[in-house]
This record gives C-alpha cells, structure tokens and sequence, in this order.
C-alpha cells in the first residue's frame, strides 16, 4: 500500500490540470478530486499500524545518483495527521465565501498546493521535501497577488521576500551538510547528529542559523512574524484558511523533523534565548490582536499566539536540563494536538469572518452589532469556534493547550508561567470580539443581515461537531501518533 502516498501527491495535479481543462464547474470538479484525495488519506489512516513507531509505507526510488537525491516517502504518526488535516482543511476553504472560488486558475492553484503540502509533510529526503516545500509558496504567492483585497500587491511581496529569503538560508545550511557528509537522507543525518558527527566548529552554528531562520518565518515566530498579518488580512478567506490550517504547519513540522533531531545539542545550549522567542509569541501576539480593529487581522494575531504554544512546547522539551520523560511526552502530544485542533479552529474562525464581510461589505469589529438578534444561529456556531480557540474544556482546542502547559510547567516553570498571561489575553479580546458583535448597539443598515444559510450549515456543522468529539473523545487522534511520542521523547531523552 506503500503506492497510497504517490498516489495522494498525484491526485491534486491531476485534478489541477482537468479543472485548467474545464471551462465550466471549476469549483465542483475540485471539489471531486478533493472527496478522491480525502479517500486515499483514510485508507491511509486504515493502512498504518499506529503501535509501531518509525516510518511506514515506505516508497523509494532512485532518482538524481550524482547527489543523492531520492524519491523516498513515508509517514509516521505526525505525518498522517497533518495529511489528514490537509484533507479536512482544503475542501473547507473551497466551500468558504469567495468571488474567487469558482475561478478555474484559483481552483488549480489551491489543488497545486495540496499536492506541495502532502509532498512535504510525507517526503524523507531532504532534495525532495525541499521541492516540495517550496512549491508551496508559489500558489500561494499567486493566491494573494491575483484575488487579494487592497494592498495586496505589498502583502504578497512582502510574504514572498520573507519565505524566500528564509528557504535559501534553509538551502545554503542543508547544502553545507551535504558538502561534509554526502547525504541528503534525513534519517541518515540523523543518525550522525546522535553521535555528534554531523558537523563540527563553527560551521554547526551557520547550519544550525539558516534552518532555524527558515522555519521561523514559516511558522512564524516572534519576530519573524511580521509578514502574516498583512497576508492573512488581504487573502481571500478560503486563502487565509488555507495558509492558518495547513500551510502555517510547515515551519512547526519543519522544526521536528528537521531542527530538533539534527541540531538537539545547539538547541539546548541556545533553550532560555529560544523559549524567550516561543513566550514572545504566546503573549505579544494577543496584546496585538486586541488592539486590531480588523476581524481577519485579529484572528491572523491570534494564530501567531495559538502556534507559539507549539513551539514552547518543543523547545520545553530539548532545552531543559531536568526532563521527566512521562512530561516530555504530554508536552510533544499536545504539541501535536495542538497542530491539529488550531488548523481546524482557525480556520473555521476565517470561515466565519467571510460570512460576516460576505453580508455586510465590511469585516470591522465596530460595523456589526445585535447580531444575535438577527442571526441567532450564525452567533451560536461562530461563539463555539471562539470558545475553542479559547480553550474552552470539552471542545478540541482544550486538550492540546492543556498537555502542553501540563508538560512545559514540569519542566520549563518559569518560562511557562509567563506564557500564560497569553491565555488571559486571549480570553480578553475575545469577549471584546464577542460583545461588539453580537450584543454591541445595534448598527442599522440598508442591507438585510441573513441568517445561515443551508449550504453554509452543511459546511459549518460538520466541523463544529469534529470540534467536539475531539474535546470529548480525543483518543482516535492520540491512537495516531502516540508511539511517535514516544519514540521521539526517548531521543530525545
């Protein structure tokens, strides 16, 4: 079955070069091969042996000899999630409100960066998850620049110079490794950190600067995080899901599969400077987010502050000199939970705020008001995303932020404690957001508010109720990944 990854790469191009063949239904037939994509991640799910750790349904072949570049692609526990969260997030942003959405060069677009975005998160050899990972940013550049709102000429350039300039520190540090050791494998490069042998000198700490940087201004970290706002802000709102729910996942992934295993020596001599970062992010962001006047704005601040839980996480784990190993995994599984639940939330959070500017023309916190005496529904379902990106027990975002604190207070209190104020702040701006738009003085218009929709229920339904059999019952996702927790806890123990 090893054939199931290949063929979840493929699929999404197939589907981009007919939906660029169809005149008509560009939306409809994405959607298609979206529903074949989502099939083949289950029968994934179906395939893989969640109690062995390590790689499974492995493919490899041979592929550039001169500088040992291969076609080598696997999945572990963290790997199908992310694939499975790729599945659920793209169909979702098609569905979101846009006049773009049944443009066919949009449709190919978002199914190209499917396909990058699976290619990365299931690719072993460093050559080939590079390809992949870059391929990623050109529809997305695209994306923005074509069907953005104002500004969006400077917002896309703005997230192409960052990503780009990140991704050649990436290239030239991971091109210095090949020069002293021959190899691109990431398993193999691996192998030789455990013993110390993958570089040495000075040279380490370049290496270890360029992959760093290059994964901070994906995720982005505080304060490679500048690019976000402005992009988020002027995507169209299936864009600005994608990019919060998927494409945002690429720097956390990056950092365990690339920056943890190879450099654990380099992160741990540089832990309080790194867990400095992470806090920054967790509590700076929020104070941010409240100060924006924008929905999409606030809601882009936000997940700067949801991702940099995952980062105090990872780095709680590697930088501390004392680390209970049973801490170790409640952190890295919430780390991963957390991955998960905020590509969901999020994103059902941009879902919302384009239905709020799909009605009103306008997407300020001060242009509604007394929604919930005219679309009562729409504010119930929209208050149950707040609450899950709050943290509100019982809905999934509670569990991941939990594990998380619960870990890093065992092991990293003080750096912890202070993250979090970030939780506070959150909950701060929320209700602000809350009041102003649902109880707020009411703001009168010429336009009738609608209420939900038929098509949007069926979009939004599902997702609310996935929040809560995660809040409630979340072990079919802790069954994922749990011996990869484990595996990587005990390394890097």
């Amino acid at each position: 079955m090893a054939w199931l990854i290949t063929t979840l790469i493929v699929v999404p191009i197939v589907g981009a070069l007919l939906v660029g063949a169809t005149r008509n239904y560009a939306r409809g037939v994405a959607l298609t091969f979206n529903l074949v994509t989502a099939i083949a991640a289950f029968l994934l799910w179906q395939s893989f042996d969640s109690t062995l750790p390590g790689l499974q349904l492995v493919e490899r072949h041979s592929w550039i000899r001169a500088i040992g570049a291969e076609y080598l692609v696997g999945i572990d526990g963290l790997s199908l999630l992310l694939v499975i969260l790729t599945s659920l997030v793209f169909p979702f942003a098609l569905l979101a409100p846009s006049r773009a959405a049944g443009d066919r060069s949009f449709c190919v677009l978002m199914l190209i960066m499917q396909a990058a975005l699976y290619g990365t998160f299931t690719a072993q050899n460093f050559v080939l998850w590079f390809l992949f990972y870059e391929m990623s940013l050109i529809p997305a550049f695209l994306l923005i620049k074509i069907w953005g709102g104002e500004k969006r000429d400077r917002a896309a350039t703005k997230f192409f110079l960052y990503t780009f300039l990140g991704s050649v520190a990436m290239l030239l540090s991971f091109l210095g490794i090949y020069f002293a050791r021959g190899t691109f494998d990431l398993a193999g490069l691996a192998n030789l950190a455990k013993t110390g042998d993958l570089l040495t000198g000075n040279f380490k700490w370049l290496a270890f600067a360029g992959i760093f940087l290059g994964l901070a201004v994906k995720v982005p970290l505080f304060p490679f995080h500048t690019w976000l706002p402005d992009a988020y802000e002027t995507a169209p709102t299936g864009v600005s899901m994608v990019l919060t729910g998927a494409l945002s996942k690429m720097g956390v992934y990056g950092f365990i599969r690339l920056l943890l295993p190879l450099f654990p020596n380099e992160i741990a001599a540089l832990g309080p400077w790194l867990l400095t970062l992470a806090v920054c992010s967790i509590v700076i962001a929020p104070l941010a987010a409240w100060a924006q006047s924008d929905l999409k704005r606030m809601v882009a601040y936000l997940s700067i502050n949801h991702l940099g839980y995952c980062i105090l996480g990872l780095f709680a784990v590697t930088t501390a000199a004392t680390r209970p190993l049973v801490e170790m995994q409640a952190a890295l599984s919430g780390v991963f939970m957390q991955i998960f639940n905020h590509g969901i939330t999020a994103a059902a959070l941009f879902y919302f705020v384009g239905l709020l500017e799909q009605r009103r023309g306008l997407r300020g916190i001060d242009d509604f008001g007394g929604l919930i005496q005219r679309a009562p529904l729409l504010c119930g379902w929209m208050s149950v995303a707040m609450f899950s990106s709050l943290g509100l027990p019982g809905l999934n975002g509670f569990i991941g932020e939990f594990l998380i604190f619960k870990g890093s207070f065992a092991i990293a209190a003080s750096f912890t404690a202070v993250a979090v104020f970030g939780l506070l702040f959150t909950a701060v701006v929320f209700m602000r957001a809350m009041q102003a738009l649902f109880s707020g003085p009411r703001v009168e218009t010429d336009v009738a508010f609608a209420e939900l929709r038929p098509n949007e229920k069926w979009v939004i339904i599902p997702v609310t109720l996935l929040m809560f059999a995660i809040g409630i019952a979340p072990q079919f996702l802790f069954n994922i990944f749990n011996s990869t927790v484990v595996q990587m806890a005990r390394l890097l123990a």
